[in-house]
């Protein structure tokens, strides 16, 4: 089974990532775990891309989380038999942000580049807010759900996703 998990920031991707990887046996890829160097520095996107490509050469059952669109992105939409797209509203994924935060507070969390601790600065706040829903996101989001209409899940809210995971039994 290969699944592509892709949504906005702080929509739960990565947890939907951990239980799907351990319900289907696959392998996990969290995109920021190779996006972000260590004290949140970025990696260069080829290296990135790079990464991705090995992971998806590596392995033939997969979840991967993330949207990163310079990183294999298109290979991962075609080749996923399952996109689950987490779509929901702004200040429910800020809620969600908060609530990491709190758990994950001056720790690295487990999804996440080594020594990128856990944080909630404005510039975070405000890509959640407005810089990651830009009218090109969400275009871009709807095309990704009209071309790959007949594997593709659209969850707009977190009970939607609960009641569907819990179909699965995950």
């Amino acid at each position: 089974m290969k699944v592509a998990v892709i949504g906005y920031s702080a929509s739960g991707k990565s947890t939907i990532t951990k239980k799907l990887g351990e319900y289907y046996g696959a392998q996990t890829l969290h995109m920021d775990s190779i996006y972000w160097l260590e004290g949140w520095k970025e990696r260069p996107e080829e290296q990135v891309a790079l990464l991705t490509e090995e992971f998806l050469d590596s392995h033939n059952s997969w979840v991967i989380d993330g949207n990163y669109s310079s990183a294999c992105f298109d290979r991962r939409l075609e080749e996923a038999d399952i996109i689950i797209m987490l779509l929901f509203r702004r200040f429910t994924c800020l809620k969600r942000a908060f609530a990491r935060y709190r758990r994950y507070k001056n720790t690295t969390r487990p999804d996440m580049g080594e020594g990128c601790n856990e944080k909630l600065d404005l510039d975070f706040i405000f890509w959640i807010l407005f810089g990651g829903r830009t009218k090109r996101k969400r275009k871009g989001f709807a095309r990704i759900a009209s071309v790959y209409a007949q594997k593709t899940l659209v969850f707009k809210n977190p009970k939607q996703l609960e009641e569907w995971s819990e179909s699965l039994r995950i």
